[in-house]
């Protein structure tokens, strides 16, 4: 594995960093991290065993890739040197909309660049990556980008202009699924269900459901209707969803999370 730099020791460095030590992917010596004011680059490296400079040469020197994990807003602020410092280098950035242009400026000498969109699943290796590069990507370095983003979960390329869509869809899609398990809750409690005993169905439902979607070759609205009786209960249940514009509300809550994050991308 080449050696991989990590600028910012966060969640999703964290993550990035344990998936690929639990792969076996690289070993603590491949890889390197280095943090803000905190403490979590000392943190993450007395927990997994990589090292963690005390300064940006340090971090660099001998690194093939650069993992650009720091705080989104912290990019204007970065050290001018890192312009030398990531010449020859790949820089991948998971800063959220933080365009290939913007990053560019900063990485003007590096060989190329790669945005990437994770999601929080990615915590537990559970996640999706939509990602895009500026310039096609060199075997190499394609190995390099399906192996650190690989770490985190599944990955999907595509445009950069969809990116923004990515965002909305996956990036901030956990929040909606977080909030229709709090739904699913509050719905049981007010059914008669202890709150406890609700939540726990809320969640193994959704969980057990998306397994069986993944593992199933048919369409989500093909399982729905192999769940639907006529006139039963998740009939009954599907009209007053369908009645209040369930879909429609989802769309809505999608496109805007994208026009969102397009407008903090043109900020940026």
């Amino acid at each position: 594995m080449s050696k991989i730099a990590f600028l910012g020791a966060g969640r999703m460095a964290s993550a990035m960093v344990d998936g690929l030590l639990a792969k076996k992917a690289a070993q603590p010596a491949d890889l390197a991290c280095i943090g803000g004011d905190d403490d979590t680059a000392k943190i993450l490296a007395a927990r997994t065993g990589i090292a963690a400079p005390v300064d940006l040469a340090g971090l660099l020197q001998g690194a093939d890739a650069v993992v650009l994990a720091c705080k989104p807003q912290q990019l204007a602020g970065l050290d001018a040197r890192l312009a030398q410092l990531t010449a020859g280098k790949l820089v991948l950035s998971i800063l959220a909309g933080k365009r290939l242009a913007r990053l560019q400026q900063t990485f003007p000498q590096a060989r190329n660049l790669v945005r990437a969109m994770p999601n929080t699943p990615g915590q537990i290796g559970a996640g999706i990556t939509g990602w895009c590069s500026l310039q096609p990507l060199a075997a190499a370095d394609r190995t390099i980008v399906n192996t650190v983003l690989g770490a985190l979960g599944k990955m999907v390329e595509v445009v950069e202009t969809q990116l923004d869509a990515v965002t909305g869809l996956s990036g901030s899609g956990p929040a909606y699924v977080f909030e229709f398990a709090a739904a699913l809750r509050d719905a049981g409690e007010a059914a008669g269900l202890s709150r406890e005993a609700s939540y726990q169905l809320a969640v193994e439902t959704i969980l057990g459901s998306a397994k069986l979607m993944a593992q199933s070759p048919h369409t989500a609205e093909e399982l729905r209707t192999q769940v639907t009786s006529p006139n039963g209960t998740t009939f009954a249940g599907l009209k007053r969803m369908e009645a209040r514009s369930f879909r429609g509300v989802i769309r809505e809550t999608v496109l805007a999370a994208k026009t969102r994050s397009e407008e903090l991308s043109r900020d940026a």
